[in-house]
């Protein structure tokens, strides 16, 4: 580039700069552009300053424009084109852009009003504040100085509450009390402690009871700053909000449509373990035997909201409608305390046909387009059954590598039928959790061509639960996952390669596993309010022991050096274990640190000298050593050249992945990040390939990548 072009693009930037800083001209005479308030506190007590500062300074109003490296850009944007402007970028700034916040637009007595009543909140009840603006030329800031003291201290919590039957409930579970003798008072904590109470009375038959029912009596004329509660009930309650309710009747209607006026208003019904089915069969499409189990409102039972929700929850689980309502009246029989439970669930479609096509591009150097089918019916059996067909092809080549002419094409039909249930040879104990259990039936195949290379086929048969014990838990449990491989129109270059590499011919060898697995997943990553969220996941497989343990009974010695054979098929024995932890913490400013650690050790044994190639670790790519190319790293210190031969990567035995990541906002939805990635993958002492360093514990540290 010419210094000429260097010193205007330079002139350019400058010019930029100084039009973005000064973004004071089109401030009105007489006004200042507000830039922001400071919080500081006077007192000569000892509390947490910090929270009651962040507490003061989240009542200032309004916040002054956005800046960014302290650069006001939304507010050039908006200063830029006027009031008017005509073109379609002029409006487009202007909507992006951001008006000036003027010191005229600032209330410092009201705002130092809300300042108070916030410190109040947090037990600091003779708390002042004061303001004092401080102007520049263009500019001004408000500086506002609240006087205060250390908090009220709880001294103890006394209940006073009027009904008996009430007054026995919540003194059951007054230990479970959130307001707590010696900590701060807190007026959020107060409000936390009457929902936690009416969530309680409502799992207790206390339909109509509401939290503002609950009222704190705080005496403050206590000495050395000490607030003593009393809780009572308000004087003006209804009647039903202290009567107890049972459900009466139970409702269900499967094909409701929100269009209808009376949910209710039909002569056909069916009778099936005390709940209503209403409509002819053709509207009970999923057979009562199923929903009813799903329904924990019961008849003659004490209303829960528990219950309540649990019912809602499995029932939309289900997959099979859009929406699901439970509505409650009181029934119109002569006792009171009776609850009519209607039930209107409003279908989705039985079949649901989609179709996607991409384009994928790989760090490798490979591309190429990609297509996936899928029909779902929803409902296969009666039963609430998912029964979804997905048909997936691909085609991929090397666009950027010395093997101009290798590419591949694949097809992969897959057939999974899901059950809302357990299947399994005995019954299982029913559960209040709100997530239905699972149980899944796979049948896939996998065809995969490498023109000029080989054909690979892949029959794969999986049988597995899956559930859920809370919002965080997930277990997923397959005891039976058998897969067949076989590597057929093997081309001469293909063989001479593999006979060069005894370790990768092992790999591309006929290979039949049968066993299963298991996997547990704990993850905070849907608790968005937390400050830090974990994450971990355990992965373990075992599998060809059922074979040699039957070998062994029937006298037959099982060695890798003679392996033995299922139905001509030499079976896979190895078991393997992965570890997935990761940690993320938020920042106020919506950044983000992330960071995982991964460990994972598999090991043949018995049948095998080595692991299959579907079961080996791999290292490298975007989703693991990001500076790599994917799959080129290790074994140990060997180096792969993905360059050439893009399918013959070499895995491993042990993997050790660290990374740390550090992502930000740089300017609406644009994010930025930086990150450090460290790792490898090693093949263990015992494994007979000679390729690279197998891992030692006095060595691994050094060959990380």
């Amino acid at each position: 580039m010419s210094r000429s072009i260097q010193n205007k693009l330079f002139l350019l930037l400058v010019g930029f700069l100084l039009s973005a800083c000064n973004v004071t001209k089109h401030i009105p005479e007489g006004d200042r552009l507000y830039t922001g308030a400071k919080i500081t506190l006077e007192s000569t007590d000892k509390f947490n300053k910090r929270m009651v500062k962040a507490a003061a300074l989240s009542a200032v109003r309004p916040l002054p424009n956005k800046s960014f490296l302290g650069l006001r850009l939304k507010l050039w944007k908006y200063n830029l084109v006027g009031e008017n402007p005509e073109t379609k970028l002029g409006k487009w700034f202007k909507r992006t852009g951001e008006p000036p916040v003027l010191l005229s637009h600032v209330k410092p007595g009201l705002t130092c009003e809300i300042i108070d009543a916030k410190l109040f909140n947090l037990g600091i009840f003779k708390s002042f504040t004061q303001s004092k603006t401080i102007e520049k030329k263009h500019t001004a800031k408000v500086i506002y100085t609240s006087h205060v003291h250390k908090p009220y201290v709880v001294k103890d919590l006394i209940y006073s509450i009027s009904d008996d039957s009430l007054s026995r409930l919540v003194l059951a579970e007054k230990d479970k009390s959130l307001i707590k003798p010696g900590e701060d008072y807190n007026l959020d904590i107060l409000k936390t402690e009457r929902i936690r109470i009416d969530g309680f009375l409502k799992n207790n038959g206390y339909f109509y009871f509401n939290p503002d029912y609950l009222l704190f009596k705080a005496d403050t004329s206590i000495s050395n700053q000490d607030v003593s509660f009393t809780l009572t009930l308000k004087d003006s309650i209804p009647d039903n909000a202290l009567r107890v309710y049972r459900i009466n009747k139970v409702f269900v209607n499967q094909n409701y449509s929100l269009s209808e006026k009376d949910a209710g208003s039909t002569s056909d019904t069916l009778i099936y373990e005390n709940s209503l089915f209403l409509g002819n069969e053709e509207n009970r499409s999923i057979r009562p035997m199923v929903v009813s189990k799903l329904i924990y409102l019961r008849k003659h039972e004490l209303f829960k909201r528990q219950n309540h929700i649990i019912t809602l929850n499995r029932l939309m689980s289900l997959g099979n409608f859009k929406l699901v309502q439970v509505n409650f009246s009181e029934s119109k029989d002569s006792i009171a305390g009776l609850l009519d439970v209607m039930i209107l669930m409003t279908p989705l479609p039985k079949y649901t046909f989609r179709a996607e096509i991409d384009l994928v591009s790989k760090s490798n150097n490979y591309a190429g387009p990609r297509m996936n089918l899928s029909i779902l019916n929803r409902n296969t059996f009666g039963g609430a059954e998912l029964l979804n067909l997905n048909l997936a092809g691909s085609f991929e080549a090397q666009w950027n590598g010395t093997d101009e002419n290798f590419y591949s094409y694949s097809f992969n039909p897959q057939l999974e039928l899901t059950f809302p249930r357990f299947l399994i040879p005995f019954n299982v104990k029913r559960t209040n959790s709100i997530y239905i259990p699972k149980t899944s039936v796979i049948l896939s195949y996998n065809y995969q061509k490498r023109v000029n290379y080989f054909d690979m086929n892949t029959f794969r048969f999986v049988y597995g639960y899956k559930w859920k014990g809370n919002i965080r838990k997930e277990h997923e449990l397959n005891p039976i996952v058998v897969s067949y491989t076989s590597v057929s129109n093997k081309s001469t270059l293909f063989t001479d390669l593999l006979e060069a590499n005894p370790f990768l011919k092992k790999s591309y060898e006929e290979q039949f596993i049968a066993g299963g697995s298991y996997s547990f997943t704990y993850s905070e990553q849907m608790l968005t309010g937390k400050k830090l969220q974990t994450y971990f996941n355990l992965d373990a497989e075992l599998a060809g022991n059922i074979f040699s343990l039957a070998n062994r009974i029937g006298g037959v010695k099982v060695s890798s050096s003679n392996p033995s054979t299922i139905v001509g098929s030499i079976y896979s024995q190895y078991a393997k274990l992965s570890l997935d932890g990761r940690a993320y913490f938020n920042f106020k400013n919506k950044n983000k640190l992330a960071t995982r650690f991964f460990v994972g050790l598999a090991k043949p044994f018995g049948n095998s000298s080595i692991l299959p190639y579907s079961k080996q670790y791999f290292s490298g790519g975007p989703n693991s050593l990001r500076a790599f190319q994917i799959n080129s790293v290790g074994p140990g210190t060997f180096y792969q050249d993905t360059n050439l031969i893009g399918f013959l990567q070499l895995g491993g035995d042990v993997k050790l992945e660290m990374n740390t990541e550090y992502r930000f906002a740089i300017y609406r939805f644009f994010k930025g990040a930086l990150f450090v990635d460290a790792g490898n993958i090693w093949l263990l002492p015992s494994n007979p390939a000679n390729t690279g360093s197998p891992f030692l514990f006095s060595k691994f540290m050094n060959e990380i990548a």
